[in-house]
């Protein structure tokens, strides 16, 4: 059996108590280690669960899913991900290989980001579809996703915004060579995201074009949410560019304008202070 098991988004003893028990009598115990991450490493998961784990990057899930899904048909295989199994296309695509090969497979669920973003007080199904927001380079600065915040603003929808991470990257020169070399790993703050949609506004409106937000739109910043130590923001999006959430993971939340008293009260309580200076 391969048993697809979400972790949540805290730290080790946020898995169900279904998922942990899966996971001690687990042959192989895989954690998925490039879609999101949790505010604790890899050690104090094996230390919580009792076991050792077996990262699986981007290039073990895409290019070697057979490599995990190796005796499953035989023997229990469970696959760990940060939030819910089912965030991330990629992990659909390993319950279709494992149907493909004949190996019943399990699903257990927990919280993701697209629910658990209800914590800052927007109700959740006034949520229309999410976009992706990538990091800009040089040559490669993509403005597509836009189209959909347009689309949820003019249906008074709010737009949740993932932010990019890169984990285990390699340099062009380095994919070129083939060289097994590494960039850093980066996580997008709401700062980034910030500062990249507004120079979209601006290329909009130098293009004639009216664009579906500016600078004082409310937004809503969020940082390592299920977390101790989460942090929730709003503000304009101009106040984006400079609010302080501290570490990784963040998301952003564009709200679709027309909302409920509910959704503006709860909004207050964690509403960025006016620049007084």
């Amino acid at each position: 059996m391969l048993y697809l098991i979400g972790l949540g988004l805290g730290d080790a003893k946020d898995i169900t108590v279904k998922g942990l028990e899966v996971v001690k009598r687990c042959s192989r115990v895989y954690l998925e280690a490039y879609t999101s991450i949790l505010t604790v490493g890899k050690e104090a998961l094996e230390e919580f669960y009792g076991r050792k784990l077996i990262v699986a990057d981007r290039e073990e899930v895409e290019q070697k899913a057979d490599n995990i899904l190796e005796d499953a048909d035989l023997s229990d295989v469970a696959f760990l991900v940060v939030g819910d199994p089912f965030g991330a296309t990629t992990h659909s695509d390993l319950v279709l290989r494992a149907a493909k090969r004949g190996i019943p497979y399990r699903v257990i669920h927990n919280a993701s980001i697209m629910n658990a973003v209800g914590c800052c007080g927007l109700q959740l199904y006034k949520f229309g579809e999410t976009v992706s927001i990538v990091f800009w380079t040089d040559t490669w600065r993509p403005e597509s996703f836009f189209d959909k915040v347009k689309k949820n603003r003019q249906n008074g929808m709010h737009t949740l915004c993932l932010l990019d991470i890169k984990v285990k990257e390699q340099s062009l020169e380095n994919l070129i060579k083939g060289r097994k070399i590494y960039e850093p790993p980066q996580y997008m703050s709401v700062n980034q995201a910030a500062q990249q949609l507004l120079e979209i506004v601006q290329n909009q409106r130098i293009r004639g074009e009216e664009p579906a937000i500016t600078e004082e739109t409310l937004c809503v910043g969020l940082a390592r949410v299920g977390a101790e130590d989460q942090k929730i923001a709003a503000g304009t999006l101009q106040q984006m560019c400079t609010v302080d959430l501290g570490g990784p993971l963040h998301s952003l939340i564009i709200t679709g304008g027309s909302m409920h008293p509910l959704e503006m009260e709860m909004l207050s309580l964690f509403s960025i202070p006016e620049d007084t200076s």
